[in-house]
């Protein structure tokens, strides 16, 4: 019986993250992971795939729409699915591969196998049981369905089938507007799918901001994916050839029905707690949710919680930031995250990234505010690359200016973003990001004149 100062089980985004921040602290870590590759589903299935699959159906895009335009003439551009996986298998193999490197470089044990907590302080993997003197279960997420609805991965697929599909589909519908749905509706859309995505909300990407949300469906219809929005699936109908979905509009309450080869469902993640014995042990657990206190730790002694099975937003991001912080709180008795300044985005072209509050809560709040905004139609460097939709939006305090949030649709989002990131960890005000040199041309000095807007006003718009 092997004994540890800790046992993660998971090696997803927290997982591995908190078990190589424990190891350079000193402890005697053990990782368990029963899928077979480290990585969890950002890594295998998630997020690292399907920046695969983006990248290669924008750069299709660009030499169908944007090579002539710039004066490049190339002969007639094709998709060859298989090197596509091909690819996306050799980006995965790389990332995986990485971490085990990692391991042994931080003498990280690798347990490979599917655990389960017997007692306290025991982690059960196969037949063996090892002793921890502290456990962290970052066990993830898996797909949520529709109660109706039996995903096969074939024709009714969930993210993970849709990263694997062997052709194009011809007709594909999304169920479900959010980040998992558009990303994915929009790789298939480059690719040649006919794609309508089904929301039972009024708008996509529930719980942003509201005017980037409304520009950023504009944008995806101008791509040529349709939507049904406020609207609620009530079945699908398989048949030999095709499936049939049927849908009730929420607001008269009329059903209608769109044929399809493959449909997505991609309404949203659960917490993956099975086979753990949480309940045989009594963990306080909330609609499957892992209940934990500030300090990462449920109401079971020396058992911690990190990741997607506990509160919050499900993104690789948040669960490293709790891995590291979980391990600091295990090693040294101290930890932070600050859940103000947590990043989201989506990598679809172009790119949505946010942080902090929208313009509807601060609104809902009451507190006075400036916004500034400014359109990437007037920033050189997204003129001449043609990718000039959207704008950055600034959120400050209207008395102190400091900064509340910031909004970016366009290009580069996901990495523009962190400027604001930083700046809002340091207390900075929009008039700091203002006064801050930007180099010409880049795509960041939309982000310093939504700054200027915020202020006096911005100068190229």
């Amino acid at each position: 019986m092997a004994e540890y100062d800790l046992i993660i089980i998971g090696g997803g985004p927290g997982g591995y993250v908190a078990a190589i921040r424990a190891a350079q602290l000193g402890l005697k870590v053990g990782c368990v992971e029963g899928r077979g590759a480290l990585g969890g589903t950002c890594l295998n299935v998630g997020c690292i795939p399907s920046k695969a699959m983006l990248h290669a159906s924008e750069m299709l895009h660009e030499a169908e729409t944007s090579f002539a335009k710039m004066g490049i003439v190339a002969k007639s551009v094709s998709v060859d699915l298989p090197r596509m996986h091909a690819h996306k298998k050799g980006v995965i193999e790389a990332n995986t591969k990485g971490i085990e490197f990692l391991f042994k470089k931080n003498k990280v044990d690798y347990i490979k196998g599917w655990a389960s907590i017997p007692a306290p302080g025991e982690v059960k993997v196969g037949e063996e049981t090892h002793k921890a003197k502290n456990i962290v279960i970052a066990t993830g997420s898996e797909p949520a369905t529709l109660p109706f609805l039996e995903i096969d991965e074939e024709r009714i697929v969930s993210s993970t089938g849709a990263l694997d599909l062997p052709k194009v589909p011809k007709k594909l519908v999304v169920i479900g507007g959010g980040v998992i749905g558009l990303e994915l509706g929009s790789v298939w859309k480059r690719l040649g799918s006919e794609v309508t995505v089904i929301e039972y909300l009024d708008e996509i990407t529930p719980g942003q901001d509201g005017e980037v949300a409304r520009e950023f469906r504009k944008i995806l219809k101008k791509q040529g994916i349709a939507f049904e929005l406020g609207a609620a699936v009530t079945g699908v109908e398989t048949l030999k050839t095709k499936l049939k979905v049927a849908f009730q509009r929420r607001k008269d309450g009329s059903e209608h029905q769109l044929d399809a080869d493959v449909v997505l469902v991609a309404t949203g993640r659960r917490p993956y707690t099975k086979g753990l014995g949480l309940e045989e042990l009594g963990v306080a657990m909330e609609r499957g949710v892992v209940m934990t206190d500030a300090r990462f730790r449920t109401n079971i002694p020396g058992l911690y919680a990190i990741g997607d099975v506990t509160e919050g937003p499900m993104l690789a991001h948040k669960a490293e930031d709790e891995g590291m912080a979980v391990a600091e709180e295990i090693a040294k008795g101290k930890s932070h995250v600050n859940y103000a300044v947590i990043p989201g985005v989506i990598y679809t072209m172009p790119e949505v990234a946010s942080v902090g509050v929208t313009e509807e809560a601060l609104k809902a709040q009451g507190r006075d505010y400036k916004a500034g905004k400014f359109p990437f139609i007037a920033n050189g460097r997204a003129k001449a690359n043609l990718v000039s939709d959207g704008f950055v939006k600034l959120l400050a305090d209207a008395k102190t200016g400091q900064l509340l949030g910031a909004h970016i649709i366009g290009p580069a989002a996901g990495d523009l973003i962190h400027e604001i990131c930083v700046g809002m960890e340091m207390g900075a005000t929009a008039a700091d990001i203002a006064r801050t040199c930007h180099a010409h041309p880049t795509y960041s000095e939309a982000v310093r004149e939504a700054a200027l807007a915020a202020g006096d006003g911005a100068i190229h718009f």
